[in-house]
């Protein structure tokens, strides 16, 4: 972990008299088909941004904490009927995390400010797992902005009693057995450890640094959530894998009901990442909803 750091340090500075210079940088984005990816200075952290889709409404897309979601077949889908927005969580790809950002809420705020930048209105959230914790944590602060909000097996809040196990802990557990909690045929899951190259390595040790850093104490959850959920006024849908062994389906009803008017699927056969195991009826719900 301490060198995952230390690589990362040296590409933030590397950077620092250009981001300095510009707010906001496009360049190609090699990593999807179509779009652009650009820095966009936000506070003290600097924000990579992948746009999709040149027409539509604005869709913000808010990838989970193991970021599948990103280059997945039905981020093209929705480019083709949406402007789609995909930032990448601080300290995840390149975007810096710096140590104001220190828990999920702070960066509520900073995506608040990335609505405000590029002057969205009326737009659409798409959040899977700690993404969708950040959506709600957003919508629970201020939904001048939004329009509507699919939260797909959010985590963020506690449910259970002190002693209760609302969600499952990823980091006592083995690798295959937390495998196994999240994906409902274990075999679907789209990383396959011994096929990563090095950057690949690096990349996902980053990203679990970043995520025990954010969402470790108190785990992954803000006690503070569940009492402004009564806040949000966007219309809302929640996505639930009907198999999700990380969070179990009582734990989203119980969510869903805290946001006024909001509505509850399950989908079979899916674990914590329904999106990957059954896109095509993820799709349907999401098209349904949103259209």
């Amino acid at each position: 972990m301490a060198a995952a750091k230390k690589v990362a340090s040296k590409k933030v500075a590397s950077k620092k008299v250009a981001s300095k210079k510009v707010a906001s940088k496009k360049v190609a984005s090699p990593a999807m088909s179509a779009g652009t990816r650009e820095f966009v200075k936000l506070q003290e952290a600097k924000i990579e941004v992948q746009r999709r889709g040149n027409s539509g409404k604005p869709l913000l897309l808010l990838h989970s904490e193991d970021n599948y979601e990103t280059t997945q077949p039905f981020v093209d889908e929705l480019a083709k009927k949406y402007r789609v927005f995909i930032p990448r969580m601080p300290g995840f790809g390149r975007s810096t995390l710096p140590d104001s950002v220190m828990k999920i809420d702070d960066m509520s705020y900073l995506y608040l400010d990335l609505l405000d930048h590029y002057k969205l209105t009326d737009v659409n959230i798409i959040g899977f797992s700690v993404g969708g914790w950040l959506a709600a944590e957003m919508a629970s602060k201020n939904c001048s902005r939004l329009s509507r909000l699919v939260l797909v097996n959010p985590l963020g809040i506690k449910i259970g009693g002190k002693y209760d196990r609302d969600i499952e802990d990823i980091y006592y557990r083995p690798f295959d057995y937390v495998k196994k909690l999240k994906f409902h045929d274990p075999d679907k899951d789209p990383r396959v450890l011994t096929e990563m190259n090095d950057r690949e390595a690096y990349l996902l040790a980053r990203h679990r640094e970043s995520t025990a850093k954010m969402c470790w104490n108190p785990y992954f959850h803000n006690p503070s959530l569940r009492y402004r959920l009564n806040r949000i006024t966007a219309k809302t849908l929640m996505i639930w894998g009907a198999n999700d062994g990380l969070t179990k389906t009582s734990y989203g009803r119980a969510y869903a009901k805290l946001i006024p008017g909001s509505k509850f699927v399950t989908i079979a056969k899916a674990g914590h990442f329904p999106h990957i195991e059954q896109p095509d009826a993820f799709m349907k719900e999401v098209r349904s909803f949103l259209s």
